[in-house]
Order: structure tokens, then C-alpha cells, then sequence
């Protein structure tokens, strides 16, 4: 029964800080070292990075309407979407097809996705486990809590004599979007935050807060769920029946969880910048040193 408090907690915790830059994966680290459940090291590794496919899922529900890029051929636009249509030339079934069927400008905003995943991927597999053995630990996560705390503070005061360039998502060229992943790269690195790394990134290359906010939950998408993936085929699918339950459970609170933050998070950066955050990083990577000097975690 206190392990399944325990992994309650852990949920509630990937739900809330998956979306906020303030790093879920070393709050779970964090939290993980407190708490302790009694599963086994492979397990709580997987975990805490599966779970997160249920942060994923709320994004996919939240933003559908701006995601899926397919229709029926009932709302086809009356004019083709290529400036060079050619319905007889070579590619003129896959333009028909695309006119009838295919919102083009969301299945640009997917390659735009993807050129952004492509930094994160190539450092993921170069550096996963180092990373893993090395920095997967409380005063390494304390550390890029503060220093990327610090750097968000310092951001968003420069931002004050600053007008941000790009407002809106479809203003995101590739070359910006490339830049903005390789920001997320930097998230790799426990304690730094994969939305806090991106968000960071697209504020200094001149995003909207809403902007920024917005593109790095469409980021999360491939990112996050090609991670679980991964995790999940390396530690099989030998579960016992408590492990898999506690598993469903954890996705089911990460969903549930995350659909609240989402939108509060869209809400906030309309009327606040993310200093606050900032503070909450530094604040929170000092008692972490703290209290692994004292023998705590």
C-alpha cells in the first residue's frame, strides 16, 4: 500500500513539473531518492520515463485541432494549396490527393517537429548512458537547476526592451526550428528541463511567450514518446501484475495531471513571464545541496 502511495506521488509529480521549465526528470530523481519505492532501480528508470507518455497524451488531446493534418474530401479548399498545381504533370495524384484529404501547412508544422527532434536524437544516442551514469544523481541536477534558473531570469529581463519577432507557430521557419532544437538537446541533462532548455532557446531567437510555450508541447511529442519507447523495449516486458498496474496508474495520473497544467500554463504566460520559475529553480537546486551535504538524499 506505501508503495502505491509512493508511485501516486511520483505521477502527480511527472504531471505537474513534465510542462513546466522547472525539470520533471529531476524532480523525479529527486523525489525518487526520498521516497523510495520497492521496485526495483531498471524499473523506477523505466518508469519514471514511460509515465510520460501519458503527459504526451494530453497534448495530442489538447491541441488535436491543430495537429492532425487530415480531413475529408468535404472540406477540401476550393482553390489547390500548391502554387504550382499540376494535376496531369508527375505528381499530380499526390497534390490531388493532398488538396482533397491533406492540410498542408500542419503537415509542414510536422517537418518543422521533426528537424527539431533531430539535434536531441543524435546527442540521446551518442550520450544516454554517460549521461545516465554521470549526471543522473541529486547535486548534478541541483547544479543545472540553478544555472539554467539563472539563465532564465537573466532571459526574461532582456526580453523587457525586447519585441518578440515570430508571434505565431506557422512564423517558424526550419532553420529556427533546428536552432530551437538544439536548445532542447541541452535537456538531456538532468535538472535542466526539457521545456525550460526549449523555452529558453526560443525566447532568445525572439518567440512569443505563448509561442514558445505552444511549440515546445508539439517538441514534446516525438521526443518524449520515441524516449519511452526506447526505455521501454530495453527493460522488456517482463512486468509483474503490481508493476504493470502501477504503471497504467502512472500513465493514467500523468494524463490526468498534465491536462490542468497545460492549460494553466497557456493562461499564465499570457499576462506573466517565467522568472517565477527561475526563482523556484534556484531556491529548490540550493536546498538540494543542502541536503545532500547533510546526508539526506
Amino acid at each position: 500500500m506505501l508503495d502505491l502511495i509512493k508511485i501516486i506521488l511520483l505521477s502527480i509529480v511527472e504531471g505537474i513539473t513534465e510542462w513546466l521549465p522547472i525539470s520533471s526528470t529531476g524532480h523525479l530523481i529527486l523525489f525518487g531518492n526520498i521516497l523510495q519505492p520497492g521496485f526495483s532501480a531498471e524499473y523506477m528508470e523505466m518508469f519514471n520515463v514511460v509515465i510520460q507518455l501519458g503527459a504526451i497524451l494530453a497534448i495530442v488531446v489538447i491541441f488535436f485541432h491543430k495537429l492532425w493534418p487530415f480531413h475529408t474530401k468535404a472540406k477540401a479548399p476550393l482553390y489547390s494549396q500548391f502554387a504550382n498545381a499540376d494535376y496531369l504533370g508527375r505528381f499530380g495524384k499526390l497534390q490531388k490527393f493532398a488538396d482533397n484529404y491533406v492540410y498542408m501547412n500542419k503537415i509542414i508544422l510536422w517537418l518543422k517537429i521533426a528537424v527539431s527532434s533531430i539535434p536531441a536524437l543524435i546527442v540521446g544516442l551518442l550520450f544516454e548512458d554517460w549521461l545516465e551514469d554521470h549526471m543522473h544523481k541529486p547535486v548534478p541536477v541541483a547544479l543545472m537547476l540553478i544555472i539554467f534558473g539563472v539563465i532564465l531570469i537573466l532571459v526574461e529581463m532582456w526580453n523587457t526592451t525586447r519585441k518578440p519577432r515570430i508571434t505565431k507557430i506557422r512564423q517558424i521557419t526550419f532553420a529556427t526550428a533546428f536552432v530551437i532544437g538544439c536548445f532542447q538537446a541541452l535537456s538531456l541533462m538532468p535538472g535542466t528541463s526539457r521545456s525550460g532548455a526549449t523555452i529558453i532557446g526560443a525566447l532568445i531567437i525572439g518567440l512569443s511567450r505563448s509561442a514558445a510555450a505552444e511549440y515546445t508541447f508539439y517538441m514534446a511529442i516525438p521526443a518524449m514518446a520515441g524516449a519511452s519507447v526506447i526505455k521501454l523495449a530495453k527493460f522488456g516486458l517482463s512486468f509483474t501484475g503490481i508493476e504493470l498496474g502501477c504503471l497504467i496508474l502512472g500513465l493514467v495520473l500523468a494524463f490526468s495531471v498534465s491536462m490542468l497544467v497545460v492549460r494553466f500554463l497557456m493562461n499564465y504566460v499570457k499576462n506573466h513571464d517565467f522568472k517565477v520559475f527561475g526563482y523556484y529553480r534556484i531556491v529548490l537546486g540550493i536546498v538540494v545541496i543542502i541536503c545532500a551535504a547533510a546526508g539526506v538524499i
